[in-house]
């Protein structure tokens, strides 16, 4: 890889944010899940092709994390997009599920049993 390659890729994910390095909203976290809206609004705003490629990704329920890494971008990036998305109408986001915070003893049981199996 020269040296036109390296600069090229750090400056992208900057003008692909137009230079934002926080997204706007706190709703994205890594296994946040995101899915495209279809049909599009009316009327929604003019996105870039980077935009239109999530839109794809997003045809089925998809977490950020696993975006992030098919787009071969960092989560902050991805998240910043997501922000321009969700603000357009364009996307719908299913926050994780709270993990329950009670111990289930007989899950716990059978589990070390399994262990003791093995």
């Amino acid at each position: 890889m020269n040296g036109g390659d390296t600069a090229g890729r750090l400056v992208r994910p900057f003008t692909l944010t137009g230079g934002r390095t926080r997204p706007d909203r706190g709703d994205f976290t890594l296994i946040t899940m995101v899915i495209a809206v279809d049909p599009p609004p009316d009327g929604s705003t003019r996105l870039q092709p980077e935009h239109g490629r999530i839109l794809r990704l997003c045809a089925e329920p998809i977490v950020v994390a696993e975006l992030a890494t098919r787009l071969d971008l960092p989560v902050s990036v991805v998240s910043i997009m997501l922000c321009d998305l969700l603000q357009a109408g364009r996307i719908v986001v299913q926050p994780p599920r709270p993990v329950s915070r009670t111990t289930d003893l007989e899950l716990l049981q059978k589990v070390r049993e399994g262990l003791d199996r093995l």
